[in-house]
């Protein structure tokens, strides 16, 4: 069984789609972890002529070694994520990577933006998770604040409205809800409730899967 979970930033996606891997017994990849490495790696080439090339340089000797989700939590280094995310061909050095992870014997949980319209097309299951601005901001705003980092929430919002039309307007891959996916508001749940709701979906859909 493959689960595709995608959505915006801070929408709690990899919160559900790490909880939906443990409840199925499931491999879970969060693929963004995989932009956010290579974000890391070219941060200080930002303004460089040859960034671009940095980046493709990145993504393509990436290995699992690199990628520490420990450091790779900050808004700076999401904002460096969407920014190569919008390099033709460092999506296409991470596509492989994703594709063989989606594709292994039993299935996988993966999370990301482009999940289940271009990683995974074929997946059993595919959700959809949406929140409002304000709420992921507050999310991201209170995980910031658990690390002990002071966080400036009017800044944080506009970081995540970018960030959201960046993703959005990417011409090698922008995000969209796929015509086969179910939509999950997580603006008014807490992360049991949004769980419980997660899995009523799955199995829902593969029960009706089952039953044809």
């Amino acid at each position: 069984m493959i689960i595709a979970v995608d959505g915006p930033a801070a929408s709690g996606k990899g919160t559900l789609a790490s909880g939906l891997a443990r409840h199925y017994q499931l491999p879970y990849l969060d693929t963004g972890l995989l932009y956010r490495a290579v974000g890391r790696a070219v941060e200080a080439f930002e303004d460089a002529v040859d960034f671009e090339q940095r980046a493709i340089q990145a993504a393509r000797s990436l290995d699992a070694g690199d990628i520490e989700p420990e450091f790779l939590q900050s808004t700076r280094i999401g904002s460096m994520a969407s920014k190569v995310a919008v390099i033709g061909d460092v999506r296409k050095a991470l596509f492989d990577y994703q594709r063989s992870f989606a594709t292994q014997a039993g299935g996988a949980v993966l999370d990301g933006r482009d999940i289940g319209t271009t990683i995974a097309p074929e997946s059993d299951v595919k959700l959809f998770i949406q929140a409002d601005s304000k709420a992921r901001m507050e999310r991201r705003a209170r995980q910031f604040e658990a690390r002990g980092q002071v966080v400036d929430r009017y800044a944080l919002y506009h970081q995540i409205e970018e960030r959201d039309a960046r993703d959005m307007l990417n011409p090698n891959g922008g995000f969209y809800k796929a015509d086969d996916a179910h939509l999950l508001d997580t603006t008014l749940l807490d992360i049991e409730a949004a769980l419980r709701a997660a899995i009523a979906i799955v199995d829902g859909t593969m029960a009706g899967k089952a039953g044809r």
